[in-house]
């Protein structure tokens, strides 16, 4: 089978896709429209805040890549790689010349002190144990070093999507275990030992009409 061939197999509806016969994300992605404009938003969002860092970047829940190829693109100098627990999620974003590995955000296979930015983008919604997963991210982050988060506002994006027509996505499931909000998330990341440095919503200033809040710690 060649390399086009298995693209297409692996972009393509899967049982065995964690969110089961949906569009997988480079497919959604692909259909462009506002979720294409708003994801490409954001990451521009998230890189403005990476200009001026070197080293290494780790994208953690990388998905199919996404943003790990923008990333490769707009930093070509930078060291990054991607780690998700899927292993699907994982060889597509090999398929697609993207260094991506199978493992959990719980137990990070990386060495302590190496990292100089961590993403964590769309991902501690789905995590059962928040603390935990923080506290392995400090560990992993060399002194200096920072985190990007990003969350949704799951009130708005129901409203959004209704107001869209996209009554299909309004109503998935998308599994998320918790809802966050700025101030419990600020809480949160402090008493983790992070330095809060920037705090955003997105695309507007207010949280309550915002989809995304987006802040950036840094490890002491």
């Amino acid at each position: 089978m060649s390399s086009d061939m298995q693209k297409r197999d692996l972009a393509a509806p899967s049982r065995d896709h964690p969110w089961g016969r949906a569009l997988s994300q480079r497919a959604h992605y692909a259909k462009g429209g506002i979720g294409h404009w708003f994801r490409d938003f954001r990451d521009r969002k998230v890189f403005s805040l990476l200009e001026g860092k070197g080293g290494w970047v780790v994208d953690l829940g990388c998905g199919e890549g996404i943003t790990l190829e923008k990333l490769k693109k707009v930093f070509p100098g930078k060291r990054s790689v991607g780690i998700d627990v899927s292993r699907e999620n994982a060889k597509v974003c090999r398929l697609h010349g993207l260094p991506a590995l199978c493992g959990d955000v719980h137990r990070l296979s990386l060495k302590a002190g190496t990292m100089d930015s961590c993403l964590l983008m769309d991902v501690i919604e789905h995590i059962e144990d928040p603390e935990g997963v923080l506290e392995e991210i400090l560990r992993v982050l060399m002194p200096g070093g920072s985190l990007i988060l990003v969350f949704p506002n799951d009130g708005i994006f129901f409203l959004a999507r209704i107001l869209f027509l996209k009554f299909r996505e309004a109503f998935h499931d998308p599994g998320h275990l918790r809802g966050w909000n700025p101030g419990r998330m600020k809480g949160l990341l402090e008493k983790k030992g992070f330095r809060v440095r920037r705090r955003m919503n997105l695309p507007f200033l207010f949280w309550p009409i915002s989809l995304y809040h987006l802040v950036q710690v840094e490890k002491p």
